[in-house]
């Protein structure tokens, strides 16, 4: 049986390398256990905790990650990598290179007659207009030539920097508190009455499972959490979708 596997939040940078590789070395023990019936692998955003591509520089390290994607690729596995608030600074390395599918915003598609929306989330649903602004700054190319300037050892102490300010400013571990303050799912119904036949609205950037029916009873509303903590993923059959960790 050929699955989908859907996985998000990896932070593979954060937050020094020896947790880093710790946890690189249980989601290489993951792609190992998939790699005998996937089909597709949806990695949906915050891959790396940093992801900067020079003209002819990448960052350093993650080469037991990288090396688990090649061999999936080898076995005909099929890998979508979405751009994440982390690392939205890809460019073409992992398409020319690894051959993997890159997506700097939301993907539809339909399998085995399910229907799926799949997006990061970062910048999705109300509220939040201040990040939405500096999204599209850091999206801008002129702020990404401005920024290769920057000598990439700089460039990636600096951005280290900012990405651990930005979680010191967030709880140590994200919580349910009701569906009315569920951000991403009040979008995703949002979202449901422009997109009716959609099954399965697939975010990460929450870094908390949840899987939630919306109100047009068809739709399910599927947060992947994150690998920091839960461990997470989400997997599709053919017939039903089942988050697991």
């Amino acid at each position: 049986m050929s699955r989908l596997y859907f996985a998000s939040d990896f932070h593979l940078g954060a937050p020094n390398f020896q947790d880093s590789r710790a946890r690189e070395r249980r989601i290489c023990q993951w792609l190992d256990t998939i790699a005998e019936d996937a089909e597709a692998l949806y990695l949906v955003g915050d891959v790396f905790d940093f992801w900067f591509e020079y003209q002819t520089v990448v960052p350093k390290g993650f080469l037991h990650f990288l090396a688990r994607l090649v061999q999936l690729r080898e076995r005909g596995v099929e890998i979508h990598l979405f751009l994440g608030n982390h690392d939205m600074w890809m460019r073409d390395f992992f398409t020319q290179e690894l051959g993997i599918h890159l997506h700097p915003d939301s993907l539809q598609f339909e399998h085995s007659g399910k229907s799926f929306f799949l997006a990061h989330g970062d910048g999705l649903g109300p509220h939040d207009k201040g990040y939405k602004r500096l999204k599209k700054v850091f999206r801008a190319r002129l702020c990404q030539w401005l920024f290769r300037w920057i000598h990439p050892d700089w460039g990636t102490a600096l951005a280290s920097f900012l990405s651990r300010r930005s979680r010191s400013a967030q709880p140590q571990r994200e919580v349910f508190e009701s569906k009315e303050k569920e951000w991403l799912y009040l979008y995703a119904e949002r979202k449901s009455l422009q997109l009716p036949a959609v099954d399965y609205f697939i975010f990460g950037h929450r870094h908390l499972p949840l899987d939630i029916r919306l109100h047009n009873g068809r739709s399910r509303y599927i947060n992947l959490g994150e690998w920091l903590t839960f461990d997470t993923f989400a997997s599709f059959d053919g017939q039903d979708i089942c988050l697991q960790s």
